[in-house]
C-alpha cells in the first residue's frame, strides 16, 4: 500500500493505473441465457482486490433467465437503450432504467434484465463487490411475454432456414 511517508521507491508504470481497452474484454466469464458478460477488471487480470466489473449486453427485445449473484452487490450504469429490471421471489416487481440511470442489485435478490426495446440493444457497465463470479441461475417463471422472433444466441449457432 502506498504511504507518503515512506521513501521507498514505487514502480508506479507495473503496479499503477492500469487501462483495458474496450476491445480486450474477455467474454469467458459465467452467463445467463439472454446476454452477454463481458470481463474488464479483475484479480485475475488487473490484480483488483474487492471488486469485478465488465459490460453487458442485452439483445433487442429479448430478456435473461432469472439469477441472482450470491453475496455480491452489483451496480448497472446504463450506457444506451432501455433496460427493463424485474425482481423478487416471483419477479413481481419492475421498474426500467435509461442511459445515464444506475441500477443497484442487493445481494442474493432475484431479478431478470430485460431489454425494453425491440430495435436496439441495451449496453450497460456492470461493477460488483467481490471477485467470485457468481451467477446462480434460478427457474422462476416470467410474468413477461417471449419476444416476437427468436433472439441470436451467441453462444450457439443459428439454425439455417432452407
Amino acid at each position: 500500500m502506498f504511504n507518503r511517508k515512506s521513501k521507498g521507491k514505487h514502480d508506479w508504470k507495473h503496479h499503477g493505473v492500469r487501462i483495458v481497452r474496450g476491445n480486450e474484454l474477455d467474454s469467458n466469464t459465467p452467463q445467463t441465457e439472454g446476454m452477454t458478460r463481458a470481463e474488464a477488471i479483475s484479480h485475475a487480470r488487473m490484480g483488483a482486490q474487492k471488486l469485478w466489473a465488465g459490460t453487458v449486453i442485452v439483445h433487442p427485445d429479448a430478456k435473461t433467465g432469472p439469477h441472482h449473484h450470491g453475496e455480491l452487490e452489483t451496480v448497472l450504469y446504463i450506457v444506451r437503450g432501455r433496460a427493463r429490471m424485474r425482481w423478487g421471489d416471483r419477479l413481481e416487481f419492475v421498474d426500467e432504467a435509461g442511459p445515464g440511470d444506475f441500477i443497484f442489485v442487493p445481494p442474493y435478490v432475484p431479478h431478470q434484465e430485460l431489454n425494453a426495446r425491440s430495435d436496439m440493444p441495451v449496453e450497460a457497465v456492470v461493477v460488483r463487490s467481490g471477485q467470485e463470479p457468481i451467477v446462480v441461475n434460478l427457474k422462476i417463471p416470467t410474468p413477461e411475454p417471449s419476444p416476437k422472433t427468436p433472439q441470436p444466441d451467441p453462444f450457439h449457432s443459428v439454425p439455417k432456414k432452407s
